[in-house]
């Protein structure tokens, strides 16, 4: 439980410091929109540590980045009034993309995440040293987990990809995180309480999951796709539902997202990570990266330690009372 105290603690620094740190009238965009040293710190905290909680990383980010008044939707403009672009007019797309601060610190969040998937390779390099070993014909239990990531892996992509847009539009607002915080806990709670049910205890691995039991778990990951449910958190709930003890459901969870967060800051570091490093700085990115890649080290021994003795029950009260506070929050 400290550690969803601190996140508490730090979306409550979050907005004090928002608040302190308002720019006067007539700032300059440019000088406005710089990423702030204590800010990546924030954000690679928060990044790090709820990236594989199931209390949903995007859903904090969307709020630490209102608190810190990284949101803004206008375009932005260099020293010489000239606008800033993501993606420039080109032949086949005339208008472009022009650079706003919240698509800088959306990309920001998506390319500090490579810190969050080297701390999980470091964790469980074993397992990925399998998969390794799988390719070349010495590990039929690493090819099998390998094939039920990939599995797993395929339904979110094809999803998300045709609803990029419409969820980017439709679903990145505080009161669909608040929407997704608590249908969340209530899916985690019927979760938890149908595993104790069953009271069978099972020493089923990952890799021993049938082809079948892996795209059902890849299905119920692109619940994920809408911010505040939780991409580790459905799929532990799809591991559970399959079979696997708590602590393998989250040891899956976590290597199927090694290619979904990795596709994801390819995908979008391509679109607008040039733009973003012009606004931010090479400095910013790293810190925020090395401070992600530390807190989610802890983030996933501390969470795998805490699954097998008590389950996901504290989580889904945390997410309940963090929407409560977030919907306190916006009538404020």
């Amino acid at each position: 439980m400290r550690v969803l105290i601190l996140l508490l603690t730090l979306l409550t620094f979050s907005s004090l410091h928002a608040a302190d740190s308002a720019s006067p009238p007539g700032t300059e965009a440019a000088e406005a929109s710089r990423l702030s040293k204590r800010d990546a710190v924030i954000l690679g905290v928060v990044e790090g540590i709820t990236e594989f909680l199931p209390i949903s990383s995007t859903g904090h980010l969307i709020v630490t980045n209102h608190a810190l008044g990284l949101d803004a939707d206008d375009p932005l403009f260099d020293d010489n009034g000239q606008p800033l672009w993501a993606r420039p007019p080109s032949a086949e797309d005339p208008v472009g993309v022009p650079l706003t601060l919240k698509l800088a610190a959306d990309t920001y969040i998506v390319v500090i995440q490579v810190g969050a998937i080297a701390a999980v390779m470091f964790i469980f390099w074993p397992s990925i040293a399998g998969i390794l070993r799988g390719l070349t014909g010495h590990d039929p239990v690493g090819l099998r987990l390998l094939r039920n990531i990939a599995l797993a892996f395929f339904p979110v992509v094809f999803v998300g990809l045709a609803f990029d847009d419409w969820i980017d539009a439709n679903l990145f607002s505080i009161p669909t995180v608040i929407a997704a915080l608590v249908v969340g806990a209530g899916f985690m709670w019927f979760a938890e309480r149908w595993r104790k049910q069953r009271a069978t205890v099972t020493d089923k691995a990952p890799a021993d999951l049938t082809p079948r039991e892996a795209v059902q778990i890849g299905f119920i990951q692109c619940l994920a796709l809408w911010p505040g449910m939780s991409r580790s958190m459905v799929t532990m709930v799809g591991g559970y539902f399959s079979g696997l003890a708590p602590a393998k459901a989250a040891e899956f969870s976590f290597l199927v997202g090694l290619p979904v967060l990795g596709g994801a800051a390819v995908y979008k570091g391509w679109q607008a990570g040039p733009a973003m490093i012009s606004l931010f700085g090479w400095t910013e990115m790293l810190i925020g990266g090395a401070v992600a890649t530390l807190a989610a080290g802890a983030a996933v021994k501390f969470l795998v330690s805490y699954l097998q003795k008590f389950g996901l029950g504290a989580f889904a009260i945390y997410r309940v009372v963090l929407a409560g506070a977030l919907a306190i929050w916006m009538l404020d």
